[in-house]
């Protein structure tokens, strides 16, 4: 019984990472299934490009909501009563964001949601792979891309955060061996849901923002 709220609490996190936002969005809002249009993805990159820029937008949101409350349910409602590190809940939304059991498991490449866990587990990490996506992204236009370099910058920034966390720079950063194990598991999430996107690259045929895919 000890563990009885950690297994409530884990389902839920995955439900809620489970909700599709994009394919909710489309069918409300222009009556279309995003996963038969564009990338085929119901990630925020796919809305965009599909559903226009305010949609997109609100997909996005909605995603990176889902990780947040994910790590708000965990780390502040109902911190008292579960046993296991709090950062697994996140990691559960992530899971539920990439196979959502209400859209047959077909889900997003888990940018949105793991940046949503991150914004809670630790701002500072979560400023700087946002920073690193954004200025990524404005030089080179593509979004899978950019969605690598600020996941290896996170990676790298949570190591030496962790290994160096007595100097003073490096207060503000949350020092959990839990964190670091945890956007470990986020990179290689993002990674594998992008290997399609890296071969497109090395043939040069990988779509840009704001260009239609072709």
């Amino acid at each position: 019984m000890s563990y009885f709220y950690d297994s409530i609490l884990i389902v839920v996190c995955y439900l809620l990472g489970s909700i599709p936002s994009g394919l909710i969005i489309g069918k409300t809002f222009k009556n279309i299934d995003i996963r038969e249009h564009g990338s085929g993805n119901l990630g925020a990159t796919n809305a965009f490009r599909t559903l226009g820029t305010k949609l997109g937008i609100t997909v996005a949101i909605i995603d990176v909501l889902k990780g947040t409350v994910a790590m708000l349910i965990a780390n502040h409602w109902f911190h008292d009563v579960i046993h296991v590190p709090t950062i697994l809940f996140g990691i559960t939304a992530v899971i539920g964001h990439i196979f959502p059991i209400f859209a047959n498991f077909r889900g997003g490449k888990a940018v949105a949601t793991s940046g949503g866990v991150l914004l809670i587990s630790s701002w500072p990490i979560f400023v700087i792979g946002l920073s690193t996506f954004i200025i990524t992204l404005l030089i080179t236009r593509f979004v899978s891309l950019a969605s690598t370099v600020a996941a290896i910058a996170i990676i790298v920034t949570v190591v030496i955060a962790y290994t160096y966390s007595d100097l003073q720079f490096f207060k503000f950063f949350n020092r959990d061996i839990y964190l670091v194990i945890t956007i470990s598991a986020f990179f290689s999430f993002i990674v594998v849901r992008h290997i399609p996107n890296y071969k497109r690259l090395l043939k040069g045929i990988e779509n840009k923002i704001g260009r239609k895919k072709n």
